[in-house]
């Protein structure tokens, strides 16, 4: 494989954090919103309330015009693996492409399909057809998340593929293994539902604006009723799933978890930091506190992480340096081992281009003793193997922070709304419309933690992104990174007026 300069890996990662937290700000609106469009019109269709209708209507809008502008950036960073990442591509191109195929044969087909009958069939097909599209619409949209989230988890615990030393490339072993992957269901169960609590937060928000303005009343209540109940339910999900993904993190991204409590010496009975604010200064080895000032539950990041109050959860230094005591490797020695299977790989090629069969077969003995190290092999110094600390510990802790107001925020609209009180808190509705732009807020916080956390990894433990990116001119990659900002800008920007046009039209016929 081929060294890139520094240059060219910053700005193709740069491209690619770009485009997936642009990508991002579309998503979970269209992955939460189409169950609530959907919940609407199940009303409707018992009800026979034209009412319902008029909702169902509105928000359905709102989606499409989401929809449409998502579509378009996720179709953008597809090709990036192609263009900027085809090293990653070819190694694991197998594997990952497999989950990208299916979701765009089965969930994507499904939901565009139905998306069209959904948005232009009301007088075209019956009640019962159309309240199935609808369905079939959020369910392929899910479906999509689904997938695409299978082949993410993987990049984070990859599972289910042999090394092919003949062809220098992951194949796929087990296709279950893949799918049931741990880290890819809690990914997806966590994922999908903070989608479903950003459509809540929408929902409420703009209904909140409609009750200050005193404007389409009715609509507005029956609204937030709805998602407030949406959301109230899915956070209270979202509490359980973040839980089980912190475990699964604990047990195979070790580094990543450090990184998120800012842990640089291991501890028995660790904490969870409620709110800290670390020193700048600190270096990995000196002696330095990680924090100017912290408040922490005692206990609880061990549990969190291995379900015991007492358990040691490694910290960075452990990780890096080793720690005998708790049979911890240090990234030196898997460097070394490293190094080994990269070194054995390349004479094993060099054996079978001679025709020497004993060669390489030793050689190719060599390298399965230490595969399982081969991407340490390429860093250039054991403290390669630690993230962004920094950005890791405040990404996690504005999420995890944002998250808890959410659920309160639901439990008093939800409350005051059945008790039919909510337009007269004047105070509550102008926190649920200032805690709208939150939500996106605690996505991208989300999405950052995940990928961010687990540098300097492509694909964890396996290889690492300076070793995924394509061999092409870092001019090439800047000017794109400029241009697509310039587009996805512009595309967000429309979103947004249109967005602002008709939510101040407001449903038709609404009072």
């Amino acid at each position: 494989m081929m060294e890139h300069s520094e240059l060219l890996i910053d700005w193709s990662r740069a491209q690619f954090a770009l485009t997936a937290l642009y990508h991002w700000l579309f998503v979970p609106l269209t992955l939460g919103l189409t169950f609530i469009v959907a919940i609407m019109e199940t009303i409707y269709v018992k009800t026979g309330d034209e009412w319902w209708k008029k909702t169902t209507k509105f928000w359905m809008g709102l989606l499409a015009i989401n929809f449409a502008i998502g579509l378009a950036t996720g179709i953008i960073m597809e090709f990036e693996f192609g263009t900027n990442w085809s090293n990653y591509s070819w190694i694991v191109g197998d594997i990952f492409g497999a989950p990208l195929a299916i979701e765009g044969l089965m969930a994507f087909f499904m939901e565009s399909t139905f998306f069209a009958v959904m948005f232009f069939g009301w007088n075209k097909v019956s009640k019962k057809m159309h309240l199935t599209s609808t369905w079939l619409v959020a369910i392929g949209s899910n479906l999509s998340a689904l997938w695409i989230l299978v082949a993410n988890g993987w990049m984070q615990h990859p599972v289910g593929m042999h090394f092919n030393p003949d062809t220098a490339r992951n194949e796929m072993e087990d296709f279950w293994a893949v799918f049931f992957n741990p880290n890819a269901v809690s990914k997806f169960l966590h994922t999908v539902s903070s989608g479903y609590v950003l459509a809540s937060l929408f929902v409420i928000g703009v209904s909140a604006w409609y009750l200050l303005k005193k404007r389409e009343v009715l609509f507005a209540k029956r609204s937030i009723i709805v998602a407030s109940s949406f959301g109230l339910l899915t956070s209270l999900f979202l509490l359980t799933s973040g839980d089980e993904s912190a475990f699964n993190v604990a047990q195979q991204q070790p580094m990543k978890l450090a990184a998120m409590e800012g842990l640089y010496k291991g501890e028995e009975r660790a904490g969870i930091i409620v709110i800290g604010l670390l020193d700048n200064t600190k270096v990995l080895g000196d002696e330095k506190a990680p924090f100017h000032f912290k408040v922490e539950i005692p206990n609880a990041l061990s549990f969190l992480g291995y379900h015991s109050l007492s358990a040691f959860v490694p910290g960075i230094h452990d990780l890096v340096y080793g720690n005998e005591k708790h049979e911890i490797m240090s990234v030196a020695q898997k460097m070394e081992k490293g190094k080994l299977a990269v070194e054995a790989l390349s004479d094993y090629k060099k054996y079978k281009k001679e025709n020497n069969s004993q060669k390489a077969k030793e050689a190719l003995v060599i390298f399965e003793q230490n595969q399982a190290y081969m991407g340490y092999g390429y860093l250039q110094k054991p403290e390669d193997a630690v993230p962004n600390v920094a950005l890791t510990f405040y990404s996690f802790h504005t999420m995890v922070g944002l998250g808890t107001w959410f659920l309160v925020l639901f439990i008093m609209t939800l409350y005051f709304a059945m008790i039919n009180e909510i337009e007269k808190k004047r105070w509550l509705l102008r926190l649920m419309l200032m805690t709208l732009p939150l939500g996106y807020v605690a996505q991208e916080a989300g999405w950052i933690v995940a990928e961010a956390g687990r540098q300097p990894w492509a694909i964890q433990d396996l290889l690492p992104v300076g070793m995924a990116a394509s061999n092409v001119a870092s001019t090439s990659v800047m000017i794109t990174f400029w241009l697509f900002a310039i587009l996805f800008t512009g595309l967000l920007i429309a979103e947004i007026k249109i967005m602002f046009t008709q939510i101040n039209l407001g449903p038709k016929g609404g009072h």
